[in-house]
């Protein structure tokens, strides 16, 4: 049975597909974005996005962690340097895929998987979202209500 095995091979024997995701994901890192098939782009988001989040946190084990992964030292301090400077108040989802169509040779379905905070273009129209949550005792709505009847008091 292949309970919990639910995995994309990509057509490949396990330390080629490893070694493959090791050289996109440093390629993906050095480049801010790169263009691949779609299969080989989902499988390289799964790769590299735990190792954007260890990055957050600058510490010797999570490094060798990293490195043991990449097995690229320029590619490392660039992760632990700039990409986790710009990605370190996003919870999560650090890259986007976005499809391309068809490659002309073999029909193969292609995408750009891209670091997400390196786009200009995506994030120029949206504005910084506040990281507070409301309170469902409605206490946000309560203060505005009452400091308005005060500042026509003092009108009068």
């Amino acid at each position: 049975m292949r309970h919990g095995k639910k995995f994309n091979h990509l057509g490949r024997k396990t330390a080629h597909r490893k070694a493959m995701l090791a050289n996109m994901a440093c390629s993906l890192i050095e480049h801010k974005r790169i263009n691949t098939t779609v299969a080989k782009a989902k499988a390289l988001k799964q790769f590299v996005e735990p190792m954007i989040t260890k990055s957050k946190t600058d510490t010797t084990h999570n490094r060798r962690v990293v490195f043991a992964k990449l097995r690229q030292k320029d590619a490392v301090a660039e992760l632990f340097r700039d990409v986790a400077q710009k990605v370190g108040d996003r919870p999560g989802g650090y890259t986007r895929i976005i499809k391309l169509g068809n490659r002309l040779g073999d029909n193969a379905d292609m995408a750009m998987i891209e670091l997400v905070d390196y786009n200009e273009i995506y994030n120029a129209g949206k504005k910084a979202k506040k990281s507070t949550r409301r309170s469902r005792r409605g206490g946000s709505k309560a203060a505005p209500a009452a400091a308005a009847p005060t500042a026509s008091n003092e009108e009068e």
